[in-house]
């Protein structure tokens, strides 16, 4: 599958912060990125979903949550879709505040269940509230991949022409450079971000941070993903890459690990 899409994506998007996209292709070892786009409201990204196929798309949010977190809440998950659907009948103030008990219950130091994925790419608990808040990426991104019919390797069979993975790009990340590359704080948009930037761009165009999968792109596209000191448009091309390390492996498993959880998920390239 050529198509690729890669998302970095945001549980509240608007014009300020939008959703993320970098569209590209595939071709032999070659990751061309053909644009990137701006999602700014809900409506937006449910159509990215519902685009007609064939892709393959990486996007960056948790796709499950932790068998140990979902026991203790008491949600029925006998499989992803069953877990999916009971969320989205919930508030976001109700989903909140289950989570928030739970952590309340768990003692200090311990308060965040983890799936056996995040032990594996060093990720944050999709049951975190705050600081990044990936329990809210989870309570809206999931259902709107359910709803929108795409099928998720591993975790859920739906449409064969549009596949979903689940991205991490700060995994990628940490492989090519240990430096922060991005912050949200004016203050903190140093030299040597921008520095680890301009790094891990370059190693992206040599081929050396995914197995020989070298990145294509314009002078225009390269200067805009070092000058974004948020980092979004370079944390949609690094999912972008890790789509296409999942294309690569190509159907029905798309580097999904043998041992993945068919609850949890599996983060791709971890």
């Amino acid at each position: 599958m050529s198509v690729l899409i890669g998302v970095d994506f945001t549980s509240a998007p608007r014009a300020a912060k939008p959703i993320t996209v970098a569209h590209g292709r595939l071709a032999g070892e070659e990751i061309h990125l053909d644009r990137l786009a701006a999602l700014p409201d809900w409506p937006s990204f449910d159509a990215l979903l519902n685009t007609p196929g064939p892709w393959l798309g990486a996007f960056d949010f948790p796709f499950g949550l932790p068998r140990e977190g979902l026991t203790a809440l008491g949600w029925p998950h006998p499989d992803w879709a069953t877990l999916v659907r009971h969320v989205a009948t919930l508030s976001k103030t109700d989903f909140r505040a289950a989570l928030d008990a739970d952590r309340l219950r768990r003692p200090m130091g311990a308060r965040y269940p983890h799936r056996a994925t995040d032990a594996t790419a060093h990720s944050h608990s999709p049951m975190k509230l705050v600081n990044p808040p990936v329990g809210l990426m989870f309570f809206e991104g999931a259902p709107r991949l359910l709803a929108a019919g795409c099928r998720l390797p591993g975790l859920h069979d739906g449409d064969p022409m549009r596949i979903a993975v689940e991205a991490y790009p700060g995994l990628l990340a940490r492989r090519i450079t240990r430096a922060s590359y991005k912050s949200d704080t004016r203050r903190k948009q140093s030299p040597e971000r921008l520095a680890a930037r301009q790094h891990i761009v370059a190693e992206l165009i040599a081929g050396t941070a995914l197995a020989g999968l070298r990145l294509t792109l314009t002078p225009e596209q390269r200067t805009s993903l070092i000058a974004d000191a948020r980092g979004d448009w370079l944390d949609a091309v690094l999912a972008l890459a890790q789509a296409a390390r999942c294309a690569r492996h190509g159907a029905p498993q798309f580097g999904m690990p043998a041992h993945a959880d068919p609850l949890e998920g599996w983060i791709a390239t971890a």
